[in-house]
């Protein structure tokens, strides 16, 4: 079973002194954080989307066996709701390419004000080349519904297991990965799982992520 935890951004003010030493520089933090975990979930595209020779200059510095997760921009999931995601979805392909082997799943967050349109989503999910990993986080409760975890397993996007205040976590998996995983079958057979602490103003993602890590590894 392929286990890979990480947390959401790497670049944050407060992780010094508690994650990076004081006196790191900001250049040096990726080799750092790499140097730890296998998987980071890029945060920062979902309000600007990285350039090419920015994406570039991660392929190239990226360990081998590493992998990043791309949060799909808010201009897409927030401002249009899935509406027109054409272009959006040329682009978010092209960066997932120019990843290579390091390129993790996209990350779709849909709003909280998003109500359940199945085929807003089936469409999209639809335009996605079979090499696109995707996994989903829905926010608001009418999604949570049978038919829409059946809709994800037909496109083979998986279910994001995420924590929302007043609501107890959904505990499933579907299609061909999961964020936050609690397996109850084989894990010989099972699919490769993502994890992602988010960030905060003190640090904590960056100290929480590795104490999982290690109890996975005691579980395995």
């Amino acid at each position: 079973m392929d286990v890979r935890i990480g947390t959401s951004g790497w670049t944050y003010k407060h992780w010094r002194g508690t994650f990076y030493p004081q006196g790191l520089r900001i250049a040096d933090q990726l080799d750092h954080y790499t140097e730890r975990f296998r998987t980071v979930e890029l945060n920062g595209s979902h309000y600007r989307w990285p350039a090419d020779s920015t994406v570039e200059a991660w392929r190239e510095r990226l360990p081998a066996g590493f992998e990043m997760a791309v949060k799909a921009s808010r201009y897409l999931t927030h401002y249009r709701k899935l509406n027109e995601p054409q272009d959006w979805v040329e682009r978010i392909v092209h960066t997932l390419d120019l990843l290579g082997d390091h390129a993790g799943p996209l990350l779709l967050q849909l709003p909280a004000h998003l109500h359940r349109d199945d085929d807003r989503l089936a469409g999209f999910l639809g335009l996605l080349p079979e090499r696109v990993r995707v996994a989903v986080e829905v926010q608001h409760e009418s999604w949570l519904d049978e038919d829409v975890f059946d809709l994800l397993d037909r496109h083979g996007a998986g279910f994001v297991v995420s924590v929302i205040a007043g609501r107890e976590p959904v505990l499933r998996a579907t299609g061909r990965l999961a964020y936050v995983r609690f397996p109850n079958a084989d894990p010989a057979g099972a699919p490769p799982a993502y994890v992602s602490f988010y960030n905060d103003n003190h640090g904590h993602a960056a100290l929480n992520a590795p104490t999982l890590r290690r109890m996975a590894e005691a579980e395995a």
